[in-house]
């Protein structure tokens, strides 16, 4: 009978977590993570193509939640855009307090992506959610103009700045190791100074 694998991957799988948290993609020693695995390096080639591949298998289940996640928040903005009459509260589920815990349910995954993915894909993740969140909010402002609502036009650089700014600000708890009861404290002061900022910059 073949060999069962499951054992072996998953102790690779656990030997590579550690390694990768502790030294980050770049100095990460597969030489290391196969001897804390209990195996020969060439061991770890039945399991995974490279060490990229092996960090991937780390992060990238998270990630598409993540996003999943994303979306979903953004489908509820959108699906309530029908319902507005000329007039616009911003009111409703709260997308930062969403996230945060999210990233606090997974939070050895997100030390990875954050600080710990340089050399990699996934190490411009924030800048990539950037990117989205702007181009979502812009979307979602076409919407509400549809809807007879006044939106004032916006330079597209501060735009790009100020969204920039708040998905990194989303990030920084984990970054700087905040403890979850701290960083969902955060979460609501980033809420409460962000939305009428962006309603003032809106002209909502």
């Amino acid at each position: 009978m073949p060999k069962d694998k499951t054992d072996s991957h998953n102790r690779i799988i656990e030997a590579a977590r550690k390694e990768f948290l502790e030294y980050g993609y770049n100095d990460a020693s597969l030489r290391r993570i196969a001897a804390n695995a209990g195996i020969q390096v060439s061991g770890l080639y039945k399991h995974f193509s490279n060490k990229e591949e092996m960090f991937a298998s780390l992060v990238e289940p998270v990630i598409r939640e993540f996003y999943e996640l994303y979306h979903s928040i953004e489908d509820g903005y959108f699906e309530a855009v029908d319902e507005i009459q000329g007039d616009y509260s911003w009111e409703g589920e709260e997308e930062t307090t969403c996230m945060m815990k999210f990233i606090y349910d997974h939070p050895q995954e997100f030390q990875l992506i954050l600080m710990r993915s340089q050399g990699t894909k996934y190490e411009d993740f924030v800048h990539e959610v950037a990117k989205l969140e702007e181009e979502v909010t812009g979307w979602y402002m076409e919407e509400l103009k549809g809807q007879g609502c006044k939106i004032k036009d916006v330079d597209p650089v501060e735009m790009h700045l100020l969204t920039s700014a708040y998905v990194e600000a989303v990030f920084q708890p984990m970054i700087h190791g905040l403890d979850r009861e701290k960083a969902m404290h955060y979460a609501k002061t980033l809420q409460d100074f962000y939305k009428p900022a962006w309603k003032e910059f809106f002209g909502i």
